[in-house]
């Protein structure tokens, strides 16, 4: 599989393999070597997770995509530089395409104010397509 395939399908594989605090260590492990984007995706995946409102079918893909992004053995190794990353990236990206419409205004600033109190203030340009 081609980091440009991933589907909703593929993700919902990875279900099993996401906790919260298992998200957390991952995040606090890479945060600086991930980089601003790559960590907002990941929060605004978290934070529309936990929304009540998100639909069921929507928190699959999402766990399914963050259990990818926290496992330790993927793709590409996570220690390979900028390539070790581009898998967890696909992974984010297609689970935030799936999920757009449940990504709300509100989960969009709480994920910029967590990503602004850990690195500081964050261009809108560092944000990606997802500001």
């Amino acid at each position: 599989m081609k980091k440009t395939d991933l589907t909703s399908k593929d993700l919902v594989k990875y279900e099993g393999n996401y906790s919260e605090a298992a998200f957390w260590e991952k995040v606090k492990k890479i945060a600086s070597k991930a980089g601003v984007k790559t960590i907002y995706y990941a929060l605004v995946l978290y934070y529309t997770l936990t929304d009540p409102s998100t639909p069921a079918k929507y928190k699959a893909v999402i766990m399914g995509a963050l259990g990818y992004f926290i496992l330790p053995f993927d793709l590409l190794p996570d220690l390979i530089p900028f390539a070790g990353l581009a898998d967890d990236w696909a992974a984010l990206v297609a689970a935030v395409a799936y999920v757009a419409s449940a990504i709300t205004p509100s989960i969009k600033e709480k994920a910029r104010a967590k990503v602004t109190s850990w690195f500081g203030h964050v261009e809108d340009s560092s944000l990606g397509d997802l500001r």
